[in-house]
């Protein structure tokens, strides 16, 4: 397959510019004709003129990129216009490359013939399996303006959750980061002033300065040392991580950690509830939804319960009895769980669920906001409170010398 770049007047009457990849010239010039488009350039990519992968890499695709992109197509859709032409509009209008070339690329095959939902499942890099399986139910049933409808809220609901939580990690992180570079900025540059001064003046060292001194030349010397150290531990811990066991000790830690544990395990109760919620009420079997719940969480743990459940649940067993087994769910959702099988109202539970455990997620994140800042910078007031205390009792010491 060969890439092409091509310049092209839409049916529409606006100009066009792309990549494709095809056989031969040939057949980039008839995928573009068959969607009655004008053909000004068609000419395959070469050394000069190919995209550079570096400096034009596409944007990833986020859960409120599709959150806009399902809103569009079901509110086009509703208006009358065929999913062609839908899909069409959409690439014109659709700002993340990605996205647009997925975009593209289903709108050819739509074209000629396949089914969206088909179409989309070769683009399975961009569009996730839980909106391939809602926009299969969506045609089967002639409902895909709700199918959309509803992916749309999902993915919404997803970007606030993902959001919330990556708040609540990130903020903390940066403030250590700083504190931690503003030490080692006083310690290689501010330190080593005052104390070229006191060895001037032959002051004797208190013990708290001494210990200032000798963190503060052993960083002078050996900087390129504690670098090197700190690039292998954060490479090393990120191969590690990628590895099985990696995973699992990464997932165990998320859960358990103080503060951070709970919001993680809120916002994977959440997706439960929302996941399945959308997937159930559009029509998608039991044991599928939960396959796809399954493979929709991040932690590996819940990925491995949810996998659990499944296969409980092919052998007839209630969803309620593997997640209160699993240990990693609130008593709240296995008993919500098992009112709506016993009532044959689970979809209206696992909502409830959902709605409940986004807002506490969005109000562990602000308490978690409120506790860590003070509490970080309580601890960067201490060490920094320490190292003026070292450096000025030489001053002091001095001082009461002279007098």
């Amino acid at each position: 397959m060969a890439t092409f770049n091509y310049r092209v007047i839409t049916p529409a009457g606006k100009e066009k510019k792309g990549t494709l990849e095809a056989k031969s010239r040939d057949a980039a010039m008839t995928m573009l004709k068959n969607d009655k488009n004008v053909v000004v350039q068609c000419d395959e990519a070469t050394g000069f003129n190919k995209p550079l992968v570096l400096l034009n890499k596409a944007k990833k695709v986020t859960p409120r990129d599709l959150a806009l992109f399902s809103h569009q197509f079901a509110s086009i859709n509703k208006a009358g216009v065929s999913v062609v032409e839908a899909f069409g509009m959409l690439a014109d209008q659709t700002e993340n490359a990605a996205l647009r070339d997925a975009i593209n690329a289903v709108h050819l095959d739509i074209s000629k013939g396949e089914t969206l939902a088909k179409s989309m499942r070769k683009q399975s890099g961009v569009f996730p399996e839980m909106l391939t399986n809602m926009v299969e139910a969506g045609e089967a049933s002639g409902s895909l303006d709700k199918s959309f409808d509803r992916m749309s809220i999902q993915f919404e609901k997803d970007a606030a959750l993902q959001q919330a939580v990556k708040k609540a990690v990130t903020y903390p992180i940066i403030l250590i980061v700083v504190m931690i570079g503003v030490l080692v900025a006083m310690m290689m540059f501010v330190v080593p002033t005052f104390m070229n001064m006191f060895a001037d003046l032959d002051v004797e060292m208190p013990a708290s300065t001494m210990i200032l001194i000798h963190i503060s030349d052993f960083l002078l010397a050996y900087w390129w040392l504690c670098a090197i150290i700190v690039v292998i531990l954060v490479f090393g811990w990120k191969a590690y991580a990628a590895t099985e066991s990696g995973k699992e000790v990464t997932s165990s830690l998320a859960i358990k950690l103080p503060f951070i544990g709970p919001v993680k395990t809120k916002s994977a109760c959440a997706r439960l509830g929302r996941t399945l919620c959308t997937l159930l009420g559009a029509g998608v079997p039991m044991v599928d939804a939960i396959d796809i719940t399954g493979r929709s969480m991040e932690n590996l743990l819940y990925k491995r319960a949810m996998k659990d459940a499944k296969d409980q649940v092919l052998r007839g067993v209630p969803l309620s009895k593997p997640l209160q087994s699993c240990g990693l769910f609130p008593p709240m959702v296995v008993h919500m769980v098992a009112i709506g099988e016993e009532t044959g109202n689970i979809e209206a539970m696992l909502e409830n669920v959902a709605q409940y455990y986004e807002e506490d997620v969005q109000l562990a994140t602000e308490q978690l906001m409120t506790i860590l800042e003070p509490a970080i910078i309580v601890v960067m007031a201490v060490i920094v409170g320490y190292m003026c205390v070292a450096i000025f009792q030489p001053m002091f010491t001095l001082y009461d010398a002279l007098s």
